[in-house]
């Protein structure tokens, strides 16, 4: 995503609608605890390429998502000229992760790699990951100097399927067969 004063912005959320009379806007995050959304604190709206800091200055669950007011927004119809605009944050806005747990922005783009035979293969690199509810999934498509042209999806379990993550590196290393699909 675009920088803002140098900063990577990351979207994480999306206003779905209006709350109520008051200004409240119903928001759906994309964050994997919906209750983190609100510790964030450094919020800008996207309206066409356009970023506009915000202050959110309430935030509570409401049904599966969130509901938040925006300071000086005390009506639905002020409210409602938020619609549809996403939410994003500068990335060092990011809680830390304890040692072995990575974002999904960390592991797109490396490359992964396993063993066939005594030879390590690059499969490809990873294009994007899909939540399952079982697991999570890499989407490896196949880059420059892949053993071939087939994307594959494997699921990240770690220390199973995911052997080695090394962000330094740039490299995933996986127990799964060149064959396999």
């Amino acid at each position: 995503m675009h920088a803002v004063d140098g900063d990577e912005l990351l979207v994480v959320g999306k206003i779905t609608g209006c709350f109520g009379i008051k200004g409240w806007v119903k928001v759906h995050p994309y964050t994997e605890v919906p209750e983190s959304f609100g510790a964030f604190g450094s919020w800008q709206l996207k309206r066409r390429g356009e970023y506009e800091s915000v202050v959110f200055d309430a935030v509570k669950p409401q049904g599966k998502g969130l509901v938040a007011h925006i300071r000086g927004v005390d009506d639905r119809t002020l409210a409602e000229q938020y619609r549809g605009l996403e939410i994003v944050v500068p990335a060092r806005a990011l809680p830390a992760l304890p040692t072995g747990e990575y974002y999904w922005r960390d592991l797109q783009g490396l490359q992964v790699w396993c063993r066939d035979g005594d030879d390590r293969v690059l499969l490809g690199s990873v294009d994007y990951l899909i939540e399952t509810g079982a697991n999570d999934v890499l989407v490896v498509k196949a880059c420059e100097g892949s053993i071939d042209e087939r994307e594959r999806l494997i699921p990240y379990l770690p220390d199973d399927t995911v052997l080695r993550v090394d962000l330094d590196e740039g490299v995933i290393e996986v127990d799964w067969f060149v064959d396999e699909e």
